[in-house]
């Protein structure tokens, strides 16, 4: 079997996993447990389809980074519950998932999947990372398009887009972005800064939509290209354009950074060859297994590992 590399957004799955299965689904002291149950069922079917020889559980040691929110203040802002000046800002997190997040870490931990966060730094950066410095094909798990600016057809890097569901998962290449945006992954982050993305908290620059942004891309090479081209009034560009993005200058400088993700964290050395899982580590995960009633879900994720 040839080795590959899952690198798996762990935050985002087990968000789409609590809020695709019923939170009636409970532990026998009452904690619900849906999203435990739908992430390991979904790392089940992720290792036994696309049949990962490595695999990453990548963690966001600060979900808002403090160097990202001091280039672009409003990064994340509508997602957090409580600022902490001197830590980690609380995240929005509904009530019934929040205790299910020690849980899932505990049982990764059993499993012998490491988990991997950077101080100060997102699951994207950890994964940018892992996937940059890899020296086997890399698929990466997620429903976050921002990590399509990874997208490597030479270095064997794709997504796994989770973004529609377990049952409609695209596999991204650069082929795929290309289609859909008429640019290369390597021009992605810098088409995304333009288009802005209002989940993350990013405005864009003001009148300039997705079509526009790929068009700007497309034909002035990257973000520096498109900056020089709206000062120089022989570039061909258009007079509207010019202004918006002369008018955008403060927040292209600022959003650049916070966009493209970071692809040279010291993460130290990781052991993540998946392995069966016998002995005294089976019977914890079984045990954990019984002690939060993830039924299935512990067999089917033991049966995918021991096919490893």
């Amino acid at each position: 079997m040839a080795d590959r590399l899952m690198l798996l957004d762990t935050a985002a799955m087990y968000f789409r996993a609590f809020h695709g299965l019923p939170d009636s689904l409970k532990a026998p002291d009452g904690t619900s447990v849906n999203a435990v149950r739908g992430l390991l069922d979904a790392i089940a079917r992720l290792v036994g389809e696309y049949e990962p020889t490595e695999l990453v559980a990548c963690w966001d040691a600060n979900w808002r980074p403090h160097w990202r929110t001091a280039l672009v203040p409003g990064y994340k802002a509508h997602r957090v519950r409580r600022e902490d000046p001197d830590g980690i800002d609380v995240e929005e997190v509904p009530d019934l998932l929040s205790p299910q997040v020690p849980i899932i870490r505990q049982v990764l931990d059993a499993l012998g999947i490491p988990i991997v966060g950077a101080e100060d730094h997102e699951a994207d950066d950890v994964i940018a990372t892992l996937a940059t410095t890899s020296s086997v094909p890399v698929d990466i798990v997620t429903s976050d398009r921002d990590l399509f600016q990874l997208v490597d057809d030479d270095a064997g890097v794709r997504v796994i887009n989770t973004a529609r569901g377990m049952n409609r998962i695209e596999v991204v290449t650069d082929a795929v972005i290309r289609e859909k945006y008429g640019i290369g992954a390597a021009q992605y982050a810098d088409f995304a800064v333009l288009r802005g993305d209002t989940s993350d908290g990013l405005p864009g620059v003001a009148g300039v939509g997705e079509k526009t942004a790929a068009g700007l891309i497309a034909d002035h090479g990257d973000l520096d290209g498109v900056i020089a081209a709206a000062s120089d009034d022989r570039s061909g560009m258009s007079r509207g354009s010019r202004a918006k993005l002369t008018a955008a200058a403060d927040y292209l400088a600022a959003a650049a950074p916070v966009v493209r993700v970071v692809r040279d964290l010291d993460l130290g050395d990781i052991d993540a060859r998946l392995r069966p899982v016998t002995g005294k580590r089976r019977a914890a995960v079984e045990a954990l297994g019984e002690q939060w009633n993830l039924g299935g879900s512990v067999g089917r994720i033991l049966t995918a590992l021991d096919a490893r």
